[in-house]
């Protein structure tokens, strides 16, 4: 999996910083703009994200690019709607026909071996296929949910947020959540003001599992404040 960071919108914090500032003043936004002192970026952030006004995050948009995971992977991402996606299509371009293990599948040496046969099967059928003149939007119907896929994907800070939330979630399915895993550190990168508080409701307080838990918050925490120290490195 690599996900890179492709665009962000040009000094993020003091944007969002900005849009706060101008909600509660009737200065004019050029002079806004120009009183907005570092100390005032931090503060206002961290006003506005205790206060849950998250609007002013909309104005922060990040693009990401995103190569070697599964279509099971990013049928889960599309489902983020506040977002745009731009993804590599299978009618018009010809399966390479990498694809995804599971680790839970690679430490089965039997399983993994049969895995593989399986694999290849779909990739000799799919060859025979499209060599026989089936078009490839047609051909991708023998192609597994393994096969891997790349894809640009847009969010707002706003949403962000929400996707952290839900995907670094221990809960989460294991390649979205490393997926988001990696978006988290690069974001944290380019505004760890905005980000330091993203992650699963665990990090902020009790998580909102109830009895669905992982019943280790701790770790969680741990690991998610991680991606802010590799962020920095």
């Amino acid at each position: 999996m690599n996900v890179l960071l492709l665009s962000c919108t040009p000094e993020p914090e003091r944007m969002v910083a900005l849009a706060a500032r101008l909600c509660y003043t009737p200065a004019g936004i050029g002079e806004v703009r120009k009183d907005v002192t570092r100390k005032d970026v931090r503060g206002l952030i961290r006003k506005v994200l205790s206060m849950g006004h998250a609007s002013v995050l909309e104005h922060v948009v990040l693009t990401y690019g995103v190569e070697g995971i599964s279509r099971a992977a990013s049928h889960q991402l599309v489902r983020h709607r506040i977002a745009s996606y731009s993804q590599q299509s299978q009618r018009y371009v010809s399966a390479d026909f990498g694809y995804v293990t599971p680790e839970t599948i690679a430490a089965s040496p039997g399983l993994r071996r049969e895995y593989a046969r399986h694999m290849a099967a779909s990739s000799r059928l799919y060859a025979k296929m499209t060599e026989a003149g089936i078009p490839p939007e047609d051909a991708r119907f023998a192609l597994p949910n393994a096969t891997e896929t790349k894809i640009l994907v847009t969010m707002n800070a706003r949403e962000l947020h929400h996707f952290f939330a839900l995907r670094t979630c221990r809960r989460a399915q294991w390649e979205i959540r490393e997926m988001a895993l990696r978006m988290l550190a690069i974001a944290r990168g380019e505004a760890p003001l905005l980000f330091e508080a993203a992650g699963p409701g665990c990090v902020r307080g009790r998580c909102p599992e109830g009895r669905m838990s992982c019943g280790k918050a701790a770790d969680v925490r741990r690991e998610i404040a991680a991606t802010g120290k590799g962020a920095q490195a």
